[in-house]
C-alpha cells in the first residue's frame, strides 16, 4: 500500500476538516463493501487455484493416487483429500 499526501489529492476544505481529527498521522480509508474484492481476485491467484483444483479432481477420477497427486502439486495427502472431497 502506498501512502499519499492528503494535500495532493483532497480539497483544502476536506484536509482542514480531517486535521480536526488527526494531524501528522496515517489514516486508512477502507474500500466500500460492494467494491471490495475477494482474496486472490486482483492478482488472479484465486482463478489459478481453481484451475489447479479442477485438474487435481480430474487426475483423481482418472485413477491417479492421492500420494502421486500430492507429489505432483507439492501438497500433503490431507490437502489433496480436502480438494477432492469438497463440493
Amino acid at each position: 500500500m502506498k501512502y499519499l499526501n492528503a494535500k495532493t489529492i483532497l480539497p483544502d476544505a476536506l484536509v482542514k476538516e480531517l486535521q480536526n481529527y488527526i494531524q501528522g498521522g496515517y489514516l486508512y480509508i477502507p474500500v466500500e463493501q460492494e467494491q471490495q474484492k475477494r482474496w486472490g481476485e486482483v492478482s488472479g491467484y484465486r482463478q489459478e487455484l481453481t484451475l489447479r483444483n479442477r485438474q487435481i479432481k480430474k487426475d483423481y477420477q482418472n485413477g491417479v493416487s492421492i500420494d502421486r497427486i500430492g507429489e505432483k502439486y507439492s501438497l500433503s495427502c490431507y490437502a489433496v483429500r480436502k480438494i477432492i472431497y469438497q463440493k
